[in-house]
């Protein structure tokens, strides 16, 4: 009897055990089958442009109501007959080009430089002590106060360009490197010494991979910083050695007076600055919330 009765505690415990793995595996499952096209469309389409048409409506019925002067608010036919001629003259698609990849090769600059700075500032007590303080205030400093230095400097050229984004988009980068770094739990950093992961291993496969969140959240600021910066150089320091980037086009329209020009620069600058984030740093959101069990649709 006392061995049929500890069979059937011990085929009770299994069978627990085997509910609780079972249960934990549900939690553990990510759905990952694909939203329906419909439903995209409904959530993620259909709002944005929904509020695009309220602003263009609103835009035009403070024209037509004659609300506001022209000379304050162009007409949309306006905007939109500047964006032609410079369809029709082949010079839209350049002048877009030049300040994205400006912006991007600048970007990828500040990210070489400061994904090991921020590493560096996150590891040690020392470097975070001297240099954490000044990162912080580089942070805050807008990226207009370093266009005449670096005109000083630099002249002219691209490499003033890709000093001021540089100065404006590391910070950003380092800062946010650290912020994910200091939120990893403790835990993980025991256990990759425990397992032999110090130093460049260590950061490679334990420290980058447990910060990426805040490290990512970095990246979207450096490169918001990264086009901010851009543009206010280009506004600043526009010349012709340099190429019409849309900075000079809507430095151009202010001097020439030409407000649908300036508008037009306008919508082009907040036009890329949301594709770039659409289509680069939205994705890779997904695909970090993904796997880490956080987003159950694609």
């Amino acid at each position: 009897m006392a061995s049929t009765d500890t069979t059937s505690k011990a085929t009770g415990k299994s069978d627990d055990l085997a509910v609780l793995e079972a249960g934990l595996d549900a939690l553990d499952a990510v759905h990952t089958h694909r939203t329906p096209v419909r439903e995209i469309l409904l959530k993620k389409v259909f709002p944005p442009v929904l509020a695009v048409s309220l602003v263009l409506i609103v835009w035009q019925v403070l024209v037509a109501t004659e609300v506001t002067e022209e000379t304050k608010l162009p007409a949309l036919s306006a905007v939109w007959d500047s964006l032609s001629d410079m369809w029709v003259k082949g010079t839209l698609l350049e002048v877009i080009w030049t300040s994205v990849s400006r912006g991007l090769l600048g970007f990828l600059l500040a990210l070489a430089i400061g994904t090991p700075l921020g590493l560096l500032v996150a590891r040690v007590k020392f470097v975070r002590a001297a240099i954490g303080p000044i990162l912080q205030g580089l942070q805050s400093l807008p990226s207009v106060a370093w266009v005449p230095p670096a005109v000083l400097w630099f002249g002219l050229n691209d490499a003033m360009m890709f000093t001021v984004i540089l100065l404006g988009a590391v910070p950003s980068i380092a800062n946010g490197l650290v912020s994910g770094i200091d939120q990893i739990p403790p835990l993980y950093l025991r256990a990759g010494r425990t397992l032999g992961a110090t130093g460049l291993a260590g950061a490679r496969h334990i420290v980058m991979p447990a910060a990426l969140p805040g490290y990512l959240a970095g990246l979207k600021q450096g490169w918001a910083f990264s086009w901010r910066s851009l543009m206010a150089a280009e506004i600043i320091a526009s010349s012709p050695d340099l190429g019409l980037g849309l900075g000079q086009l809507l430095e151009n329209g202010r001097n020439n007076i030409d407000l649908p020009g300036v508008f037009l620069a306008i919508i082009l600058i907040l036009v890329v600055g949301i594709a770039i984030d659409l289509l680069i740093f939205s994705p890779v959101e997904r695909w970090v919330l993904r796997s880490r069990g956080l987003l159950t649709k694609s």
